[in-house]
């Protein structure tokens, strides 16, 4: 192939794939984005009942944790895509309507990501809380805060800091595995790379350059997650 030809099937355009591409990297980015949302607040509330005193909430996050944790990513992803598939069609025939559902990919992909996340995420959150010195919390609650506002004030902010490494790494990991969703046909950037691939019959150009794409996100992600993790501390350098 010559470098004319390289930058053709690369640029914009009908003749080219550029334009495809790079709206995948766009959907990819909006799909890890909303992922990263949903999972980090599904995390804390199964990092919660993982803390619970209350025994059922303990073995209702433990047993959650450890089959999201225990099955395959991929199959996960296609237990959720025709999961909720059926479970709406249910729903709506026990209704008494005909009517055939669909689930969006977008919706089914964000949500299958985002119960992966937060499996993970919640023992992140988990070791973060138990990061924090317990003295403090007393000393907090000494001084005539409520449970609260010492949670609020001292336990939550010094969570983050410890938990923004953790996120961090898990963030690069949920970025790489939106591609996971090219198998329900969700036209992110390996769905599009693949299906340029074949159509060109050209598929070393463009797995690679969808691996530059994905290294320049993953890039630009660990630059911000490594400026946070440098504001978190920049209090406790000072002192």
């Amino acid at each position: 192939m010559s470098d004319q030809s390289v930058w053709t099937l690369l640029s914009y355009g009908p003749h080219g794939w550029g334009d495809e591409l790079l709206a995948g990297a766009l959907l990819t980015l909006q799909l890890a984005i909303c992922s990263l949302a949903i999972g980090l607040l599904l995390g804390l509330i199964v990092a919660g009942g993982r803390l619970s005193s209350n025994p059922v909430l303990r073995w209702l996050a433990g047993t959650y944790n450890l089959l999201i944790r225990g099955l395959p990513e991929f199959l996960l992803l296609l237990l959720v895509f025709f999961g909720l598939e059926a479970l709406l069609q249910l729903l709506i025939t026990s209704l008494g309507f005909d009517i055939r559902v669909e689930v969006p990919k977008f919706i089914a992909a964000t949500t299958g990501l985002s119960l992966i996340f937060a499996a993970y995420a919640s023992e992140v959150f988990r070791g973060a809380y138990l990061a924090v010195p317990h003295g403090q919390m007393e000393a907090a609650l000494a001084s005539g805060m409520s449970d609260w506002q010492a949670f609020t004030r001292i336990r939550l902010p010094q969570m983050w800091r410890f938990a923004i490494p953790g996120l961090g790494n898990l963030w690069m990991v949920l970025l790489k595995d939106t591609s996971l969703a090219a198998v329900i046909a969700l036209d992110e950037l390996l769905r599009h790379a693949k299906v340029a691939s074949e159509s060109t019959r050209e598929p070393l150009l463009f797995y690679m350059a969808a691996g530059v794409l994905y290294l320049i996100m993953t890039g630009v992600s660990d630059i911000i997650r490594y400026r946070l993790e440098k504001a978190s501390l920049r209090g406790i350098r000072r002192s």
